[in-house]
C-alpha cells in the first residue's frame, strides 16, 4: 500500500504502509507491545491513540509520526476522505428536553453533546460530579445533575431538574463486571451490575413515564450490550444484567406502544470508554474461557459513533422502531 499517511489515517492503513508500520513498530516496542495488540482497534484514526493511552500518547507524538512518514512535511488531509465523520442534524431535536444517564463520559457524554449540539435540552446525570461540571462548562445549555440513578432521592432531583415535560431518556449509565463464571461470583459484584444496570435503570424509566403517558408521547433508548445478545462476552452478572435491559425493554415497548411511547436498545460491541478502567482482579478462569471469543470481535467504536445509533432512535428519526434490540458492534453479532 502507499500514500499519504495522516494523523487520520486508520492504525490499520498505518501498518499496512511501508514507512508506516515500522514507525508504528518502534512506537509499540518501547511499551513492549506488537503490532498485533492494536488489532481490535485497527479500524480507528491514527489520532484516536491519544485518548487510547490515557495519556501515555499525546498529540505531538502523533504529528511526530506523520511528519517521520511524510518526509519532515505535514500533509494536507481531506477531512471527506479520512473515514466516518459525525453529522450533525440541525434541530432534530428542538423543542425537546432528554434525560441522558452516565453523561459524564463515554458514550454517555457524546450522546448529551450530540442532543444538545441538535438542539435538545439535556439533562446530564452521572455519579461523577467533577467530570459533570466539565460537561456542563462543554454545554452551556445542559442541565447537570450529580447523582446516584439507584437512589430514590437522586432519581427525583433528575426528574426535579427535568421539569413537567419529558421527551426522551438515554439510560446509558452502566459498570463492567469481573469476567466471574458463577461458581467465583461474589455476591458484591452480582449485586453492584444489578444495582446500577439493571434497578437504577428501572427507576428512573418509571419515573419518566407520567409525564410521558400524559403527554402520549415519548422515546426512551436503553444501552444493553453485546453481552445481552450472546454469553460469552463478559462475566455472569453482567452478561445477566444486559439481558435483563433487554427484558425491560421489549415489555415496556409493549405496554406502552399504544400510548405514544417508543422503548428500544442498542447493544454495542467494543467501545472506546472508561468502563472497564475501574474493575479490578479479573477472573483469570473467565478471561481464558472467554479471550478467544473475545479476540474475535470487531474493530472498537467511538463513543460518537454509539451516540450516532442511540440518538437515530430517540430521534424521531426512529419513528417506526418500537422495541428493537439494535446491535450497534460492527457486525459482531452475526459472528
Amino acid at each position: 500500500m502507499s500514500g499519504v499517511l495522516s494523523g487520520k489515517s486508520s492504525i490499520g492503513e498505518w501498518l499496512e504502509h511501508p514507512e508506516g508500520r515500522p514507525l508504528i513498530e518502534e512506537l509499540l516496542a518501547a511499551s513492549g507491545r506488537e503490532p498485533a495488540d492494536l488489532a481490535p482497534v485497527s479500524g480507528l484514526p491514527l489520532e484516536q491513540l491519544v485518548e487510547l493511552s490515557q495519556g501515555a500518547f499525546s498529540r505531538e507524538a502523533v504529528d511526530d509520526l506523520v511528519l517521520r512518514a511524510n518526509g519532515g512535511v505535514m500533509p494536507e488531509v481531506d477531512a471527506a476522505a479520512s473515514g466516518w465523520q459525525e453529522r450533525i442534524v440541525p434541530g432534530r431535536f428542538d423543542g425537546t428536553t432528554v434525560i441522558v444517564t452516565g453523561a459524564a463520559s463515554g458514550i454517555g457524554r457524546a450522546t448529551a453533546s450530540r442532543i444538545a449540539r441538535e438542539g435538545g435540552r439535556v439533562v446530564a446525570a452521572d455519579v461523577n460530579a467533577a467530570a459533570l461540571d466539565e460537561l456542563g462548562a462543554e454545554l452551556p445549555g445542559a442541565v447537570t445533575v450529580a447523582g446516584d440513578i439507584a437512589q430514590a432521592a437522586d432519581v427525583d432531583r433528575i426528574i426535579a431538574a427535568a421539569g413537567e415535560r419529558v421527551d426522551g431518556l438515554a439510560n446509558v449509565a452502566g459498570v463492567m463486571d469481573d469476567f466471574s463464571p458463577l461458581h467465583e461470583l461474589d455476591d458484591a459484584v452480582w449485586e453492584r451490575a444489578f444495582r446500577v444496570n439493571v434497578d437504577g435503570l428501572m427507576r428512573l424509566t418509571r419515573a419518566v413515564l407520567p409525564s410521558m403517558l400524559a403527554a402520549r408521547s415519548g422515546s426512551i433508548v436503553n444501552v444493553a450490550s453485546e453481552a445481552s445478545l450472546r454469553g460469552n462476552a463478559a462475566g455472569v452478572a453482567y452478561t445477566a444484567s444486559k439481558h435483563a435491559v433487554v427484558g425491560i425493554t421489549r415489555n415496556t415497548a409493549f405496554m406502552y406502544g399504544p400510548s405514544g411511547i417508543r422503548v428500544n436498545a442498542v447493544a454495542p460491541g467494543g467501545v472506546l470508554t472508561n468502563i472497564s478502567s475501574s474493575v479490578e482482579g479479573m477472573s483469570e478462569f473467565g478471561r481464558e474461557r472467554t479471550g478467544g471469543f473475545i479476540g474475535l470481535m470487531p474493530p472498537v467504536a467511538t463513543a460518537a459513533q454509539l451516540a450516532a445509533s442511540i440518538t437515530f432512535l430517540l430521534s424521531d428519526d426512529g419513528v417506526n422502531l418500537n422495541g428493537a434490540i439494535l446491535p450497534s458492534d460492527g457486525g459482531w453479532s452475526v459472528q
